[in-house]
């Protein structure tokens, strides 16, 4: 087992796996189960965390900042303990789309949380291998109690799916089962999670042969191929991690490096791997004989955070071996930023920022780490700071010493948009991690000037309340509605029936009525933004000129003469999503980047793709051509992450819409094309004859999904 052994992982703990219990916030019971994956993380099912959350069983979204509760049976006793969802791969078809009802099996459906539970208070992760058709499995219900196991066989594999059988006597798989783990005797391993279970049909006449014993599971390689890209298994592979190259250049530098920080003829070596092992939440061999330094080396290399955890026992007491230490240990691509406690500090400070100042991280960490590439495609918290943690820093070092790594300067513009008391803790936390890395105070003050300048510059915009409506044909001249708004801590859905027609007019009244609750909450006074969610067949449709003509009315409310008014394309915009990137970088260069005007009607629309891919620093394109030609360049435009289209949805080129609009600045147009409208409508309307539509795709606001699953039946 050698010197540094995972807590719980002693011989004769083997007769069941490690396991929690996911509980419903609304009444504290059992929604299901979850397979301990670390120290402070667990795996269970979407579907799970979803029941656990009172949302529809398989919605996609992932559920953002809500917190639920997850019991773990621990060492000692079984505790109770705050969780979120770190990483959300959201219940899928076989074809990649939602889970529908009827559906009989799906893919994805994995959740891993993050829970808020004291260093060792988690037992070690269980061994896990692949599942095997034929072998004997047990499951337990999530509540954990004992006289709850199922035992089952794996009757097939079919393209990420198990399927298993039970036997017609004992316990039945049932609700509240699902997340849990799937334990293979013969193996002594976790082989899967439990996923669903296979009913009898509703509103039948029950017959012999409607006792079904058939339930579905993930089986543990599924799991792997969607966890291990994220890195989410260093814990359950640590194992697997154990053999290293004892002739590995970088292992032979670690290993005198150690031996000249620590030497092993004083007391302070065994006394400073104790300390290690109790840093990293695993159990020291001795209390007496310390490891080898081979050994101290592998855990060094094994365990994601030990060096962390070692520069900080060392920093204090000898900082040349401390910077040794971490030098020496970078050249592992194992190893993260974060020790242990640094991690679990930023976690527990960042459960403790506003939910609008976190609702804006993706655009924090677009401007905080602007000199090195990072991921934008991470939907949640803890996925964003661990794709951080992974990042080098910021290149501004000319000396030589050490950067300032790019999740510092994200914590440091977190910082600046919070209040006093909040922002002095994120930068003492901070303070001492550059203190751990050696980082020149003066390095991380100038980090700090520029989050201070940066902050400076947004208290001279707001950001704008908006109002998001998805529009869809529901026969001749009639639509249907799902309308969200976003008051600045992400998008809430506000309508309640997203299966009524309306007319064109009843259309606008209803979303007046929403418009009308939020107007007055507009701090500086301006129109809240609509954005228009529509398909790229649609994309013409006129909504801004829709009225709520109704008798009695005083006034005509035309939506797009009262709101400033935008279309959106989420199709177009996910239709290939390696453009993302651009897209994203384009809108960070919304202020300075470039316009590019389409005006020659012969111009084949290939040709715009081509220009496009040239001009990355394009982030605005005017198109003034007759209205063949003009659909598909603009649709174009968007599908390649282009943020900003305008074009006229009338006939006339050239248009006076388009040059009417180049004189605007990009950011002065929604409020620029409304005016534009409410003149077209008056007695100006003669000198303003265009029907301007702008397409906008904010980057730093999010758009919901647009699809809501049904229910499905399942464990």
């Amino acid at each position: 087992m050698g010197w540094f052994r995972e807590i719980g992982a002693a011989p004769g703990d083997a007769a069941r796996p490690s396991a929690a219990s996911v509980r419903r916030t609304a009444d504290g019971t059992t929604a299901g189960a979850a397979v301990v994956l670390g120290a402070d993380a667990v795996l269970t099912c979407a579907h799970v965390v979803n029941d656990a959350l009172g949302r529809e069983l398989f919605e996609p979204r992932p559920p953002g900042w809500e917190e639920l509760f997850v019991e773990v049976k621990g060492v000692r006793r079984t505790e109770r303990f705050p969780a979120r969802v770190a990483h959300w791969i959201a219940p899928r078809g076989r074809d990649g789309g939602p889970v529908r009802d009827g559906d009989m099996e799906w893919l994805g459906d994995l959740a891993v949380l993050r829970i808020d539970a004291p260093p060792r208070a988690v037992p070690a992760p269980a061994p896990c291998t692949a599942m095997v058709p034929g072998r004997q499995v047990r499951a337990w219900h999530g509540s954990g109690h004992g006289s709850t196991f199922a035992d089952m066989r794996v009757a097939a594999l079919d393209d990420g799916i198990g399927y298993l059988d039970g036997k017609s006597t004992g316990m039945a798989v049932g609700h509240g089962y699902s997340g849990g783990p799937l334990w293979s005797e013969e193996d002594g391993a976790v082989v899967g999670l439990l996923a669903g279970h296979f009913m009898p049909e509703c509103g039948v006449q029950a017959s012999p042969q409607d006792m079904i014993r058939r339930s579905l599971a993930i089986p543990w390689q599924r799991i792997e191929d969607e966890l291990r890209p994220l890195g989410l298994l260093d814990d359950v592979d640590a194992g697997a991690r154990q053999a290293h190259d004892p002739d590995d250049p970088a292992f032979l530098k670690l290993v005198e490096t150690i031996r000249y920080a620590l030497p092993t003829s004083s007391y302070t070596f065994g006394d400073t791997a104790r300390q290690l092992a109790l840093a990293c939440g695993v159990e020291p061999g001795s209390a007496v004989a310390p490891p080898t330094v081979e050994e101290f080396a592998a855990f060094l290399v094994r365990h994601p955070r030990a060096v962390g955890a070692l520069t900080q026992i060392l920093r204090s007491k000898d900082p040349a071996a401390a910077s040794h230490v971490l030098a020496a240990g970078q050249c592992f691509d194992t190893q993260l930023l974060l020790s242990p406690r640094e991690h679990r500090e930023l976690h527990q400070l960042l459960r403790q920022v506003d939910r609008p100042v976190l609702a804006r991280l993706p655009e924090v960490m677009r401007e905080a780490a602007k000199r090195v590439a990072v991921p934008s495609d991470a939907d949640t918290l803890d996925a964003r700071l661990d794709s951080l943690e992974r990042l080098a820093g910021d290149g501004h070092s000319d000396d030589g010493g050490p950067r300032v790594p790019a999740l510092l300067r994200v914590v440091e513009y977190v910082a600046v948009l919070c209040p006093a008391p909040r922002k002095g803790v994120l930068r003492l936390w901070s303070d001492g991690v550059a203190v751990r890395l050696g980082i020149p105070a003066a390095a991380l003050r100038e980090r700090r000037s520029d989050a201070e300048d940066w902050s400076r510059l947004l208290r001279g915009t707001t950001r704008r309340v908006r109002v998001l409506v998805q529009v869809t044909r529901a026969g001749t001249e009639r639509h249907r509605l799902r309308i969200w708004c976003d008051e600045g801590t992400g998008p809430r859905q506000v309508s309640a029936d997203s299966s009524a027609a309306y007319s064109a007019s009843e259309a606008a009244r209803e979303l007046l009525r929403v418009l009308e609750s939020l107007t007055p909450a507009a701090e500086d006074g301006g129109r809240p933004l609509v954005e228009v969610l529509v398909d790229r067949d649609h994309l013409n449709l006129p909504v801004d000129e829709w009225a709520a003509q109704a008798p009695g009315e005083i006034v005509p409310g035309v939506l797009g003469v009262e709101f400033p008014l935008v279309v959106r394309c989420p199709e177009l915009q996910r239709r290939h999503e390696r453009y993302l990137p651009d897209w994203r970088e384009r809108w960070r260069q919304l202020d300075s980047g470039e316009t590019l005007v389409v005006s020659d009607p012969a111009q084949d629309p290939h040709q715009i793709y081509y220009e496009l891919m040239g001009r990355l620093d394009t982030v605005r394109v005017s198109v003034d051509v007759p209205p063949g030609p003009r659909d598909a360049i603009v649709q174009i435009c968007l599908a390649v992450g282009i943020p900003v289209v305008v074009w006229d949805r009338g006939r006339d080129t050239p248009s006076h819409a388009a040059k009417h609009m180049a004189e605007l600045a990009t950011r002065e147009l929604p409020d620029g094309v409304r005016v534009y409208r409410a003149n077209a409508r008056g007695t100006r309307a003669p000198e303003f004859p265009g029907r301007p539509v702008l397409a906008w795709a904010d980057a730093d606001r999010t758009v919901p999904r647009l699809h809501l699953t049904e229910p499905q039946e399942s464990a």
